[in-house]
C-alpha cells in the first residue's frame, strides 16, 4: 500500500492506530538487532496483513528503541571504553585497546554521516524508490550470500582488543549500505567484522558499539523532522508505543543474538535472509 505523507515526510504509522503499531513495534524491536533487515519486515509484515505501510519515518525513529537496549545489554563495556580512553588520555597511553576501540567508533561513524546526509532527501521521501520490494528482496538475497562467505572463509580468531583503526573504518563503510533497505545495519556491520577475522560474539560486540552514535544520530533527526512536519498529538503516542514495545523486544532479541553467537554460527540468519529475499522477490514479481 501506498505510504501517507505529512508535509513530504512519509508518516504511514499514524494510520494505523495503536493496537497494529504495537504489534510493529514488536516486529521492528525483534529485527532490527538482528542481521536479517528491520525495514525487509516492515514492508512485508503490514504487506501480507493489508496494513498500510508504516513508512521510512516510523523506521527510523525506531532505531531509538534499539538504541536503549544496545545501552542497557553493553552498559558495562560503555562505561569500560569510556573510563579507559580517559584513563589513556590522562596517562598519555595512547596504545590502550580501550582508547583505541573508542577512536575507532568515532571514525568509523563518519562515512555513515556523511552517506546520511547526502541521501536524506532519497531516503525519507514518499514512495522512496530504495523502499521498493525489489529493492528490499536483492539486499536481502545479496547481503544472506556475504555473510555467507564471511562465515565460512574467515577464521573467526581476533578478539576485540587487537582491533586497528583501519578495521574500524572498514566496518564502518560497511555501514553506510544500512542506508539501503534490506541491507541490514546489523548484518553489514556484522559481516565486515567477520570478514576481518574476530569472532562472531566479539564482531557482534564492536557491530553494536559502532551502532551507537550512528542509531542516536539518525534517530534523534528523525524525531526533528517529524516534529517540523508538525506531526499531531495522537501521532506522538502512537510513536511512544512502538518506541516502548520496541524496546523490550530489541532488548530480547539482543540477548539471544549473542547467546547464538555465543555457541553456534550465523548460518540460521544466512538461511533465513536467502529466504526471505527469494519469498520478497516471488512477491514482487508474481
Amino acid at each position: 500500500m501506498s505510504g501517507v505523507c505529512t508535509q513530504g515526510v512519509d508518516t504511514g504509522f499514524v494510520a494505523l492506530g495503536t493496537a497494529k503499531v504495537a504489534v510493529l513495534g514488536v516486529v521492528q524491536g525483534i529485527t532490527e538487532l538482528l542481521p536479517i533487515s528491520s525495514t525487509a519486515h516492515m514492508r512485508l509484515v503490514p504487506a501480507l496483513l493489508g496494513w498500510q505501510d508504516p513508512g521510512s519515518a516510523f523506521s527510523a525513529a525506531m532505531q531509538l528503541a534499539a538504541l536503549t537496549a544496545v545501552i542497557c545489554y553493553f552498559r558495562r563495556d560503555i562505561y569500560a571504553i569510556t573510563g579507559g580512553s580517559l584513563s589513556a588520555i590522562r596517562t598519555g597511553d595512547w596504545m590502550s585497546p580501550k582508547l583505541r576501540m573508542a577512536i575507532g567508533i568515532v571514525l568509523g561513524t563518519v562515512p555513515i554521516v556523511i552517506a546520511g546526509l547526502l541521501l536524506a532527501p532519497v531516503l525519507n521521501a514518499c514512495d522512496s524508490p530504495l523502499r521498493t520490494l525489489p529493492v528490499i528482496g536483492f539486499s536481502c538475497l545479496v547481503m544472506g550470500v556475504l555473510l555467507a562467505v564471511a562465515e565460512w572463509v574467515c577464521q573467526h580468531k581476533r578478539p576485540a582488543d587487537s582491533m586497528r583503526l583501519r578495521d574500524a573504518l572498514i566496518v564502518g563503510v560497511a555501514q553506510v549500505g544500512a542506508l539501503i533497505p534490506g541491507v541490514s545495519r546489523s548484518g553489514s556491520t556484522l559481516t565486515a567484522a567477520l570478514f576481518r577475522d574476530f569472532t562472531r560474539q566479539d564482531a557482534a560486540r564492536f557491530s553494536f558499539l559502532l551502532g551507537i552514535p550512528a542509531i542516536a544520530l539518525a534517530g534523534l533527526h528523525e524525531l526533528v523532522v517529524l516534529a517540523r512536519a508538525h506531526l499531531p498529538f495522537e501521532g506522538w503516542m502512537i510513536l511512544l508505543v512502538g518506541l516502548v514495545i520496541g524496546s523490550l523486544s530489541s532488548f530480547a532479541a539482543l540477548w539471544g543474538l549473542m547467546r547464538i553467537l555465543e555457541r553456534f554460527s550465523t548460518l540460521p540468519f544466512i538461511c533465513y535472509r536467502i529466504v526471505l529475499g527469494l519469498v520478497i522477490l516471488w512477491i514482487s514479481y508474481a
